[in-house]
């Protein structure tokens, strides 16, 4: 479909490829498994994360899960600027109505010291990803 006869609410191919190719970039240079943490955090199947990662495919990356995959995926400030320049020349307006205004709020809570750091971080991420699927279930527009 030529440009001229797109409709103004769908970006142009390339656009979309421009910011999936970094967000791909990004991903790749993280620790195997973070598809999968991904697809778990944004209660989807693994083969969404591949679509949304996938220059070739047109489905759009949702602009409310960008600020979840910026935080599963420990993504740089850079990287994030990078990321949201070629994301609003994509689609133009989205980001101020998805992302929220007022970020994220800190909330202190105990947990239990089970006497190996490793299963005391992986309790932490388990609560954190608990966290970010209620915050996502009282905001989810869908």
């Amino acid at each position: 479909m030529e440009d001229s006869v797109r409709r103004r609410d769908q970006p142009p191919r390339q656009a979309v490829a421009e910011y999936k190719t970094i967000l791909r970039a990004i991903i790749d240079r993280r620790p195997s498994g973070l598809r999968g943490r991904l697809a778990e955090a944004l209660g989807k199947n693994r083969s969404f994360i591949s679509q949304i990662t996938n220059p070739a495919y047109d489905t759009p990356v949702p602009a409310r899960h960008l600020e979840t995959i910026f935080r599963i995926g420990h993504v740089s400030t850079e990287e994030r600027q990078d990321f949201l320049k070629a994301y609003e020349r994509a689609h133009p307006d989205r980001l101020q109505a998805a992302l929220p205004s007022g970020g994220f709020r800190r909330v202190t809570i105990e947990l239990p010291d089970l006497g190996d750091e490793t299963m005391n971080r992986k309790l932490e991420k388990q609560v954190q990803d608990l966290a970010a699927l209620l915050g996502r279930a009282f905001t989810d527009r869908d």
